[in-house]
């Protein structure tokens, strides 16, 4: 782990911290993502750094398509006498500012505090590509064989990836067919051992519009005449999921859990118990939805769930006069399980909240955003067994496997092009990391030893 360790704290920290005063949102959050150019700014980063340390042999290209987000594409000849191929994937985009975040820290200022390095797209998922090559620099300087590794980081994830199936289609011929997937974009249960991310959940992200005059009227005149669009919005919402359980209502949105998933869920439960929600910063006297830790664990990775993350046409307090509003529109992030068909789910949403509109109102649901989760095919035994070792040399403690309740929406179109692959997701996003909100950090020490996880697992899979 030398070799790791050193390019960690004298090249990957530097380039990371430079890496996260780039504003490179995703095109979603910036529409004008081209004309700035922070997006391109960080594949050129990420690009010459992986030039300066390259591996023999190794091919590196940032590949443009016409109208989408930059692609790096790396190829490291293997050293293990196969024509397998390894994928590794990760991404440069970043999720927008939010607020909130403590004084003298912020998403574009870096800040290395107690071993953790502060800033937007350090952790989520920046640091995927220094990650990749520098385990194939360690393996390198250890002699260690390696099957040939594609790299391939992407710019539109936190966008759903809509650029990615044309940039897989247009590199298809220089990919091949990957036997083994490492994915560097998930999270950890704490920061004690390894872990292997057992399925994703899906997402479907939309606004629903409801609309009830053409112009805003006094509301002791109109109350009691027209109704509220809040009030109506409140109605549509209750079609979907029980107010008091958060429990969503349509058989049509759940899927059923496999047994072995539960049973990662108990023994998840057993390792990281109460952290499951303490990690939240939870107001107090604020409790957790359910009082079973394992619950927990499925609510968040298995269970369909509903947040409404985003309003317009209310004003803030102080601007709130007595006025009943004509309209009202609410953003609806859709969690699903990770079997689910999100297209079909986005379908079935628009159709329960359109149909039968209250009093007449002019009620519409548009989706921007349907990602199916993705849930991991059978563990091989090698994988399993190197994974395992993996985490005891380098954390001391044996690895765990869970869900995790985000999306990577690459993996279900990769399981679903690549049935035979075995795969090994994993991350740094654990315990108060907090991605997409505000204070997100990296833990450097644990995304060093994560990283000599990778190349063990990398080895075990060329003797396999």
């Amino acid at each position: 782990m030398s070799t790791i360790a050193a390019l960690w704290d004298d090249s990957i920290v530097p380039a990371l911290t430079e890496y996260i005063r780039i504003p490179a949102k995703s095109p979603h959050f910036d529409r004008d993502w081209q004309r700035h150019g922070h997006i391109e700014q960080a594949a050129q980063l990420a690009a010459q750094w992986c030039g300066k340390h390259a591996l023999p042999g190794m091919k590196l290209e940032v590949v443009r398509l016409e109208g989408r987000t930059p692609c790096l594409f790396i190829d490291v000849p293997g050293t293990a006498r196969s024509t397998d191929t390894v994928l590794l994937y990760g991404h440069l985009d970043k999720q927008p500012e939010m607020i909130g975040w403590r004084p003298g820290f912020g998403p574009w200022t870096p800040v290395m505090h107690d071993g953790k390095l502060y800033g937007r797209g350090g952790a989520d998922d920046g640091y995927a590509v220094f990650c990749a090559i520098a385990a194939l620099q360690q393996l390198r300087q250890d002699q260690r064989p390696h099957r040939r590794c594609v790299i391939l980081i992407e710019c539109c994830e936190e966008s759903g990836s809509y650029d990615l199936p044309a940039y897989l289609d247009a590199l298809a011929p220089r990919i091949g067919a990957p036997s083994f997937v490492v994915g560097l974009d998930s999270g950890c249960g704490n920061y004690d051992q390894l872990w292997g991310t057992a399925s994703l959940r899906g997402l479907v992200n939309g606004v629903l519009s409801v609309e009830v005059l053409t112009e805003g009227v006094h509301s002791g005149d109109a109350s009691g005449v027209v109704a509220s669009s809040f009030r109506i919005a409140r109605t549509l919402l209750d079609r979907l999921d029980d107010s008091g359980s958060g429990v969503l209502k349509d058989p049509a949105l759940h899927a059923p859990i496999p047994d072995e998933r539960k049973s990662q869920a108990h023994r998840a439960a057993q390792v990281v118990g109460e952290d499951v929600w303490r990690k939240f910063p939870f107001v107090p006297g604020m409790r957790p939805m359910h009082g079973e830790i394992a619950e927990l664990i499925l609510n968040r990775t298995w269970r369909p769930m509903l947040a409404v993350t985003g309003a317009e046409g209310l004003p803030p307090p102080a601007s709130a006069g007595n006025v009943l509003r004509p309209k009202t529109e609410l953003v609806l992030s859709l969690r699903l399980p990770p079997t689910l068909d999100a297209e079909r789910a986005a379908r079935r949403v628009k159709e329960i909240l359109e149909k039968d509109p209250p009093y007449g109102a002019r009620v519409t649901y548009e989706y921007g955003q349907a990602a199916t989760g993705w849930n991991a095919p059978a563990t091989a035994g090698w994988l399993e067994r190197a994974v395992d070792e993996a985490s005891k040399r380098h954390y001391g403690r044996s690895a765990m496997w869970m869900g995790e309740g985000g999306t990577i929406p690459f993996m279900a179109m990769l399981g679903q092009k690549f049935p035979q692959a075995q795969f090994f997701i994993t991350g740094v996003l654990g315990p108060h990391s907090n991605a997409h909100g505000p204070n997100e950090f990296l833990h450097i020490d644990y995304a060093k030893r994560l990283t000599a996880c990778v190349a063990d697992v990398l080895t075990a899979h060329a003797a396999s």
